[in-house]
């Protein structure tokens, strides 16, 4: 009779093999797909690239990969939606209009609730992309377009559970979209403008504008304020920085609480020191429709932790601080 730790290694050896067994097979399917990958999958992208809606069907866990699929679709800017097969013939038919792009996913092709929606897909008068593994099906033989799916074998032992097969349905789907992306020319600017809540989105579309400190929470002296009044106006607004500025606020310099400590340690006497004597002159600026990340680039690049906003005649308009832009979470 085997001991407890035998019985402990034998079940790890199982969780292991089989765990190995499953990767291998999975990558093994979708390495599979590349010879699938022919005219059809060409006429398919290029009939998206003309397609204003699509609508992806399935039930199960093609279903699931379908939901998956469709929100890809959505986000490289190409409208898509998830169509339940079952609920189709309960009013969510709805979906689906005249000149519509339906991809039906079955690896069977003989899935019982979207073998019933082909007559009906074939009356709508929409495009249909059978996604199956089963060329001779019927959803194969009333497609406008079949992409083969097709996998040697489950990674399921008992040959039950759908898996290689919904991996391959899966790549198939990034394919498709990734291949329409590339023949699109998107850009990352597209794909952000679909995920603004996003790391890329707010890289992409959070300005200097969205971030800057502005009106009376933007600290100013003139040239001829004493260092009381830059010390006060530094501590008042908190940015370690002031902006000392003409008349009409057209930027003339910049003191940090970095030139006031140095100069306190170079002067024994600094009642007199006006903010002229002591101000950076032409500091670093930006305009305000700058994207964020590129104010932080400025930054790194000249180890600083602000900029000075300004518009096209100089005169300053605000203050962005490296802290605002990370806890924007721009970068």
């Amino acid at each position: 009779m085997k001991s407890s730790s035998e019985n402990q290694e034998a079940q790890t050896r199982l969780i292991i093999e089989t765990a190995h067994r499953v990767l291998s097979i999975e990558s093994q399917a979708v390495a599979g797909l590349k010879s699938h990958i022919d005219s059809q999958f060409v006429a398919v992208v290029r009939h998206l690239d003309q397609c204003e809606h699509l609508v992806i069907s399935g039930v199960g866990k093609s279903g699931l990969i379908g939901k998956k699929i469709s929100s890809t679709f959505s986000s490289i800017g190409l409208p898509a939606l998830f169509l339940h097969a079952a609920e189709a013939s309960h009013g969510d038919l709805g979906m689906i209009s005249k000149g519509d792009t339906v991809i039906a996913i079955s690896n069977s092709g003989e899935t019982e609730e979207i073998v019933k929606l082909l007559p009906v897909f074939n009356r709508i008068d929409c495009t249909l992309v059978g996604m199956t593994g089963n060329r001779k099906s019927s959803l194969a033989k009333r497609s406008n377009y079949v992409l083969d799916i097709g996998v040697e074998e489950e990674a399921c032992s008992k040959d039950m559970v759908p898996t290689a097969s919904t991996t391959a349905a899966l790549a198939m789907g990034d394919a498709l979209a990734m291949a329409l992306m590339e023949l699109r020319g998107v850009q990352e600017e597209d794909f952000a403008l679909n995920h603004p809540g996003g790391s890329l989105g707010r890289k992409l579309l959070t300005l200097v504008d969205d971030l800057m400190h502005f009106g009376d929470g933007v600290p100013k002296v003139k040239e001829d304020s004493d260092i009381y009044q830059v010390l006060h106006e530094i501590s008042q607004k908190r940015l370690g920085i002031t902006l000392v500025v003409g008349n009409h606020d057209q930027l003339l310099g910049i003191i940090t609480d970095g030139d006031l400590r140095r100069l306190i340690e170079k002067k024994k006497d600094i009642s007199q020191t006006r903010a002229k004597d002591m101000m950076t002159r032409r500091p670093r600026t930006i305009l305000k429709d700058t994207l964020a990340a590129k104010a932080v680039r400025i930054m790194q690049d000249h180890s600083i932790t602000s900029l000075v906003v300004v518009n096209g005649d100089r005169r300053a308009e605000g203050i962005i601080h490296l802290h605002d832009i990370l806890k924007a979470g721009v970068v």
